[in-house]
């Protein structure tokens, strides 16, 4: 054992077990502690943020997605999937899709609905994960419709129920509309009040007839293996497309709402300078009262011949022993209330602001890595500092002021 920590260790350990100092160190370490707990739930929450609404925007709406422009029918759908899969690559999935604004009746209530027609395969693949109720229809030839939860609460409905969908077109004054009668077999719940308040499916051939589309399309979700692509595919797409052929990303089709995301990344550099100052003034808090009880050792110290960096390691050793428990303490709370949130789910969230009902969680190891990283680098610089400045004083001061 070197002589530096062997005397670190004794001025560590003799001095907690003093009242003050004892309860300066602990202010420190739990200063530092709570500030890494902080930053890492922060970033925890605002991940799960970021992937629980890609997945569930992107369900709904794929990584492109191709529309007719003021809304055209889209006509040749097999030569154009055709046309995409030769010409683009990074293509997982193209599913066609119909779709339109009806109104929805049930035998209690009516209301608005957007309603999509997709085949089988897309249905499984984008909302299968968000069913919470199936039953299969009677028929195979059957209309089937897929509910949001809160939508099915508004209609009154459960599975195996009928309802009518109305179809105005055009919603010009006097037009006559079609209607088509359809078994609720499936109800989906994403926790987005925007979609489970709003969105229905159907299959592809239903919405075909009730728009009377016959072979035709309103456009194309298309699946890409790299999202990171998703901007060159998109204008490929285009170029290969053309008129009437309309292509958007997910990220500009609901441009506000990853907006939001973003903004609320801009407050963490705020927090990690709050943490810095934290960590600064505590730590420096616990060095100078250590100081001012050890001045005569440290005089005595010198006067032996103890070096200025002998003394500088002494009292940083204090410094970053402090540090690293705080850190310690910081990611094992970090990760307890995350699990336990993640599992009991105590705080809830209003859907139609928050777009989901609980607060959502995405532990990543290297947010955890990160932060004890930085937190660690800044507690041995504001531990050098002081230690530093203390390894000059005098031996001549150090024994007068003793």
């Amino acid at each position: 054992m070197s002589f530096t920590f062997f005397l670190a260790k004794r001025f560590l350990f003799t001095q907690w077990k003093k009242g003050a100092q004892n309860f300066i160190n602990y202010f420190a370490m739990l200063g530092i502690a709570f500030g890494t707990a902080a930053l890492i739930i922060t970033l925890t929450i605002l991940g799960g943020f970021e992937k629980e609404l890609k997945e569930k925007v992107i369900s709904f709406t794929s990584h492109i997605q191709i529309s007719g422009f003021q809304n055209k029918p889209l006509l040749h759908p097999d030569s154009t999937i055709k046309k995409i899969q030769e010409n683009i690559s990074n293509v997982q999935h193209i599913y066609p899709y119909v779709s339109k604004e009806i109104l929805l009746r049930s035998k209690e209530n009516i209301d608005g609905v957007f309603l999509k027609g997709i085949d089988e395969h897309a249905q499984n693949t984008l909302i299968g994960k968000y069913i919470i109720e199936n039953i299969r229809t009677s028929s195979e030839t059957s209309d089937y419709i897929i509910l949001g939860e809160k939508l099915a609460q508004k209609l009154n409905v459960r599975t195996g129920e009928k309802v009518t969908a109305f179809d105005v077109p055009n919603m010009r004054v006097g037009a006559q509309p079609r209607a088509k009668q359809f078994v609720v077999e499936k109800i989906f719940a994403t926790g987005m009040a925007e979609y489970d308040d709003v969105f229905a499916f159907t299959s592809l051939k239903s919405a075909q007839q009730l728009f009377l589309m016959q072979e035709n399309v309103s456009g194309y979700d298309i699946v890409l293996n790299d999202i990171t692509m998703i901007e060159q595919r998109k204008k490929e797409i285009q170029q290969l497309l053309s008129y009437p052929h309309y292509a958007r990303t997910v990220f500009e089709l609901y441009h506000n709402l990853f907006s939001w995301i973003e903004l609320q990344k801009k407050p963490i550099p705020i927090i990690i300078a709050l943490i810095v100052i934290v960590a600064a003034v505590n730590i420096i808090s616990a060095l100078l009262i250590m100081v001012l009880e050890r001045t005569h050792t440290i005089g005595i110290l010198k006067s032996f011949g103890a070096t200025s960096n002998s003394i500088t390691k002494i009292f940083l050793f204090h410094g970053m022993f402090i540090g690293c428990c705080g850190v310690l303490i910081g990611n094992i709370l970090a990760l307890s209330l995350c699990l336990i949130e993640k599992r009991f789910h105590y705080f809830t969230l209003p859907s139609d602001v928050y777009f989901m009902k609980h607060i959502p969680f995405l532990i990543q190891w290297e947010n955890f890595a990160l932060i004890s990283v930085c937190v660690f680098v800044l507690t041995f610089l504001v531990s050098f500092i002081p230690s530093r400045a203390i390894s000059r004083i005098s031996v001549i001061d150090t024994l007068r002021f003793a």
